[in-house]
């Protein structure tokens, strides 16, 4: 690919008017930009302030595979793809490689790494065009692949599905991971469509998930590998329980609470069965 200098007036000038000419033409809802860690600030604040003048709301993230705080001031990007977030989520939910613990360490710090604007907006995602898909990483464990969907879905930002996942495809490295969409029902798995349906459908119709309310580990355990998140604002106090070991945990309820996804109500304690969750909102 070419290396274009973009402190040149004339390739900057092209440039800049491309970014703004889709949104004004076509109303595009904002920019991904490919490799955006290798070109220079400076493009990018103007690139930000054209795109800006020509939609005040369009979304600008950038695919930026390391820590991305200087791009993330407010000045150039609104988000990047959180590929911390996504090796955290894969590390403990797909491969089991990390404790409770660590993964609790790893997503705290995620969060604690961007100020509140960024991570409601920051571009989470499992898995992309540019890593194996997230159940190949899980071996094709379907209840795994479940988890990792209640995680991203029910986490502060803008949660991404790459197509596909939703019916279970798989696929390694490059070109694997990119191969074509199975239309077929017959060819779909239409048990893991069905729940992901129906957690997008949850997430859509309680915007809290996305923005204002905390993110709380409670009752971690390591050898049990499971964990309760309490997402708490004003308004409403959400818990998610996560177990990702192979045996029944037991945990214990402080309030009573109703299953969003099943409608069952459990007052003091619930079980949660080996390799599975719970979405739960306390009454």
């Amino acid at each position: 690919m070419p290396k274009l200098n973009t402190a040149h007036p004339d390739v900057k000038d092209y440039l800049l008017k491309v970014g703004r000419y889709w949104v004004e033409e076509f109303q595009v809802d904002g920019w991904r930009l490919d490799v955006a860690s290798e070109v220079d600030h400076a493009f990018w604040r103007e690139f930000r302030r054209e795109v800006r003048a020509a939609n005040p709301e369009a979304y600008i993230v950038g695919e930026c595979w390391t820590d991305s705080q200087e791009w993330l001031l407010g000045d150039q990007f609104d988000a990047v793809m959180n590929y911390g977030l996504t090796e955290a989520f894969l590390t403990f939910f797909a491969t089991n490689e990390v404790t409770a613990s660590e993964f609790s360490y790893a997503i705290v710090r995620n969060l604690n790494s961007n100020s509140m604007n960024v991570n409601e907006v920051m571009f989470n995602l499992i898995d992309s065009h540019d890593t194996p898909r997230a159940l190949t990483r899980a071996n094709g464990d379907r209840d795994r692949m479940k988890l990792l969907m209640l995680s991203l879905l029910t986490f502060t930002g803008s949660p991404v599905i790459y197509y596909g996942d939703e019916i279970g495809l798989t696929g390694g490295q490059d070109p694997d991971n990119r191969k074509c969409m199975v239309w077929d029902p017959a060819e779909q798995d239409a048990e893991l469509l069905t729940y992901i349906t129906r957690l997008i459908d949850l997430r859509k119709k309680h915007p809290g998930l996305a923005n204002a309310s905390g993110y709380q580990f409670e009752q971690l355990n390591d050898e049990t590998a499971s964990f309760l998140i309490r997402r708490q604002s004003d308004e409403v106090t959400y818990l998610i329980l996560f177990n990702n070991g192979l045996e029944d945990v037991r945990f214990d309820l402080a309030e009573p609470a109703a299953d969003l996804i099943d409608g069952q109500r459990y007052t003091d304690t619930i079980i949660v069965h080996g390799v599975s969750g719970k979405f739960l909102r306390v009454e």
